[in-house]
């Protein structure tokens, strides 16, 4: 039976008993701005982005070191991940598909408030309480994501026993992963564009939510309001407040 606890207080340095991994959120993209659904389609960020990225890394630089970085291959996350290892020392960034955001089908490319309207089929799909319930066009049910999702978290973790490690990737992912470490708990809340959450992985079967979505690092730059905006456009965001 796993093990949960969740404490917001702080980051602690590297254990020898378990992998520390560090979950980012990339940086606001232009379709975030504008609420449009991007899953697997692939954009890059928009300035307020970049600065958003340069944040988390100045802060990340401050922090215990981390070993390295994987990303989702997603420019929007990649990107991200770059900005992050460029002001912690050039730390080597490792894409992998693994961690790309939930796949929706044929709602990517859409607005969201007109999808219910333009695309009703897949619409009812994405707001279903089935969770084995897949999104036409390819899409991913909920279960797919969370098994992908939770499955790339222990493969990271348990390669990096003892380490600090960085994964960044999106907010349906990251979601998924709350519901993982915390299966009875209170609702996940917005997942803002480069929040930090923190998980102790010590093996398959006991891991801790340490820190959950702090976006401190962006009270002072002008850009935490855009991370409001664009939290709007997470696939799985939007199914948690609708179901």
């Amino acid at each position: 039976m796993a093990e949960f606890s969740i404490n917001n207080d702080s980051h602690s340095s590297p254990h020898p008993d378990y992998a520390e991994i560090v979950v980012v959120r990339h940086g606001e993209t232009a379709w975030n701005a504008s609420a449009k659904i991007q899953g697997h389609l692939d954009v890059e960020l928009n300035e307020t982005g970049r600065q958003q990225a340069a944040a988390v890394g100045d802060r990340l630089s401050r922090e215990p070191k981390v070993s390295v970085i994987y990303s989702s291959d997603l420019q929007r996350a990649f990107e991200t991940a770059q900005i992050i290892a460029s002001k912690c020392g050039g730390i080597e960034v490792v894409k992998d598909s693994d961690l790309r955001e939930r796949h929706l089908g044929d709602l990517q490319g859409h607005v969201f408030h007109e999808i219910a309207k333009t695309n009703p089929t897949a619409y009812k799909a994405f707001v279903s309480k089935n969770e084995d319930q897949e999104i036409p066009g390819g899409g991913e049910s909920l279960v797919q994501l969370f098994d992908r999702s939770t499955s790339a978290l222990l493969r990271i973790g348990l390669k990096h026993k003892g380490e600090r490690v960085l994964v960044v990737t999106h907010g349906g992912f990251i979601r998924a992963l709350y519901k993982w470490a915390r299966p009875n708990g209170r609702p996940a809340g917005n997942v803002l564009n480069t929040c930090i959450s923190v998980f102790h992985l010590y093996g398959e079967d006991k891991w801790t939510l340490k820190v959950w979505g702090d976006v401190s690092h962006l009270s002072e730059t002008g850009f935490l309001q855009s991370g409001f905006g664009g939290d709007r456009t997470s696939g799985s965001a939007i199914v948690s407040h609708l179901r």
